[in-house]
């Protein structure tokens, strides 16, 4: 594949779904801490969203920094927007704007720790 048809691929997953996670690794096996707890708070409120592990190709994180202007992963697409990170994510969850922007009920506990570990200390900037 080309970087164009990368690209292209990227957009119509955004485009095709409600809701998109690019993420190292899967929802079933997370390959970092900030992408695990961005789908552990997706998983909490029973969300229905598309996953796409940005790890097989370093094209593929490349392509989808250009197309968001985001560098980081994990990255959440609502609605072909881009919502932002992990932090961004965690704080909407926290405070209910993510439920609000995704139509579902904002959970009443936080999900356990085990599904949204904190990253060490230090750790964020090469975990992302």
């Amino acid at each position: 594949m080309t970087n164009d048809e990368i690209r292209d691929f990227l957009q119509n997953a955004i485009d095709e779904n409600k809701v998109m996670l690019f993420m190292k690794g899967t929802p079933d096996e997370p390959r970092c801490g900030f992408s695990m707890r961005t789908s552990g708070a997706l998983n909490a409120m029973g969300v229905k969203y598309a996953a796409m592990d940005i790890l097989p190709d370093p094209r593929i994180r490349e392509e989808l920094s250009a197309l968001s202007g985001w560098p980081t992963i994990p990255q959440l697409f609502v609605d072909g927007k881009l919502v932002g990170g992990c932090d961004i994510v965690m704080e909407m969850y926290e405070t209910g704007e993510l439920a609000q922007a995704l139509g579902v009920e904002q959970p009443e506990e936080q999900p356990a720790e085990a599904e949204m570990p904190q990253a060490p200390l230090g750790l964020e900037n090469r975990l992302s």
